[in-house]
């Protein structure tokens, strides 16, 4: 059809340069627009027909960084492909439309049906990258869709019909498809569509004025971003049932008790064990997608306090049902490790949440100690560590005050060393983290400060992290003003 074209437009030229018939030229000149109009609208259909073609599947297949031009999103070679055919009918589209305005116009006035073959191009080209994102989200739907229905069995008790290896690996392969997905909407969303659209929009700009332009580009990026948002929802609601089901083994470790737990010494291995999680998902999106890091890591670390909040709530007359001050000091220690690690990471939401969780803790504590007065014949269930627990744990009498000085105390005294300790399981949060360390020594967290009037004056406090800050009214020790790194 284009040889087809050529030869029309070299005949249009032979009898423009004798003394031809003028309504014979102008009737080839009419063939040559109509064969050219028809081309062109073709080639339009076709850029949309291939594109469907091509994302009947997926190979799944990460392209190197030098293949995807060093973007820091890790795509499969379907967007590229999706570029090199819009690149092949855009062109041809481009060519032949600059030789009908160079040809055609020396005859007669073709702006009007010209604008309408722009205009054509343009619905076209849009069209192609909405039709790609639909085929997109299509992909992630049935990732979503043909997984086993798992979540149930994760929340119940963190295995998945008894075989909690194998489906880890088969989600395992589920995530890291879908953050392919995800990569690839990211991809044309950030890159692909502005720079296509800028190569292009010569074609149709004579028609459009600045702000129609900016309008289109607009409604791109509205579309992808949507898609984009429903996705991760589908990436972060996987990696939460894994959350759910560590964070369950966390507060409800069998080896534990925590009616009757054992002198706080250091973090306990299931803290780092649910940490890791959140390693395992930071390194998958860093790799992956990593303009999404930061939003995703504070949805899941938001999801985390949200999921302890529901795990206690659940158990608190089961598991939790009571609470004495060595297992209120063991968990605020490692709330405030998980909060000192992922400060990068906490929203105003999360923050919020941590709040209302350490509040409960303390109203659990509070409750548990005062049934322990009352009922002074209760014997202690033993537990793993339990010889560790001094006789003066039970003290006569426990206010909210004193477990929350309590706490800090632990706090001053261990978490600096948990922190280095483990640095290599959390090195890449830390650099983040210790900058927060050098907050203001006045500053503390929300969920102390309805308690912070009661503090008595008399008792300042050694405080090492931002979550257990407070002004100190009495003489500080050498521990509270010497500078952490």
């Amino acid at each position: 059809m284009s040889d087809t074209i050529k030869e029309i437009a070299k005949a249009c030229q032979t009898l423009e340069g004798k003394d031809s018939s003028p309504t014979a030229v102008k009737l080839l000149r009419t063939l040559h627009f109509q064969m050219t109009k028809l081309y062109v609208l073709r080639l339009c259909s076709w850029m949309r027909a291939t594109t469907k073609e091509i994302s009947k599947d997926d190979t799944w297949v990460i392209l190197s960084t030098l293949e995807r031009n060093k973007s820091p999103y890790a795509i499969s070679c379907m967007p590229l492909e999706f570029r090199d055919i819009i690149i092949s009918a855009m062109d041809r589209i481009d060519t032949m439309i600059l030789n009908l305005m160079s040809e055609t116009a020396k005859s007669y006035d073709i702006s009007q049906p010209l604008q309408e073959i722009n205009e054509s191009v343009r619905l076209a080209f849009l069209n192609s990258f909405l039709d790609f994102a639909g085929y997109l989200e299509r992909f992630g739907g049935e990732l979503t869709e043909n997984r086993p229905n798992n979540e149930n069995n994760y929340v119940q008790n963190g295995y998945i019909n008894g075989t909690r290896e194998t489906s880890a690996n088969t989600d395992g392969d589920l995530h890291k498809k879908l953050l392919v997905v995800l990569s690839n909407i990211g991809y044309c969303k950030a890159e692909l569509s502005e720079e296509l659209y800028t190569t292009y929009r010569h074609i149709w700009s004579p028609v459009r004025n600045n702000d129609e332009r900016s309008s289109d580009m607009r409604d791109l990026m509205t579309s992808f971003s949507a898609l984009e948002e429903k996705v991760l929802d589908q990436y972060t609601f996987a990696k939460s049932n894994l959350i759910r089901s560590s964070a369950q083994s966390y507060l409800l470790d069998p080896g534990i008790y925590w009616g009757a737990a054992p002198m706080v010494k250091s973090i306990r291995d299931a803290t780092l064990d649910l940490l890791h999680i959140l390693v395992a998902v930071h390194a998958e999106i860093y790799s992956g997608a990593r303009p999404l890091l930061e939003k995703t890591m504070k949805i899941l670390v938001e999801g985390l306090v949200d999921i302890f909040l529901s795990v206690f709530h659940e158990n608190k007359t089961k598991g939790i049902r009571l609470l004495d001050a060595n297992g209120f000091c063991q968990l605020m220690l490692e709330l405030e490790y998980f909060e000192t690690v992922l400060h990068t990471y906490f929203s105003p939401e999360a923050q919020q949440a941590m709040k209302s969780l350490q509040e409960n803790l303390l109203e659990k504590a509070c409750e548990s100690i005062a049934e322990a007065m009352e009922n002074p014949g209760h014997q202690r269930r033993p537990t793993r560590g339990s010889e560790d627990a001094s006789s003066d744990d039970r003290q006569p009498s426990v206010s909210p005050d004193d477990l929350l000085l309590l706490a800090q105390q632990y706090s001053s005294d261990l978490l600096q060393g948990e922190l280095e300790r483990t640095r290599l399981n959390i090195a890449c949060f830390m650099e983040s983290a210790l900058q927060s360390t050098s907050a203001p020594a006045g500053s503390k967290p929300a969920a102390y400060s309805s308690y912070h009037a009661q503090v008595p004056q008399h008792a300042p406090i050694q405080t090492s992290s931002p979550s257990f800050r407070r002004q100190q009214t009495g003489t500080s020790s050498p521990v509270v003003s010497r500078r952490r790194r």
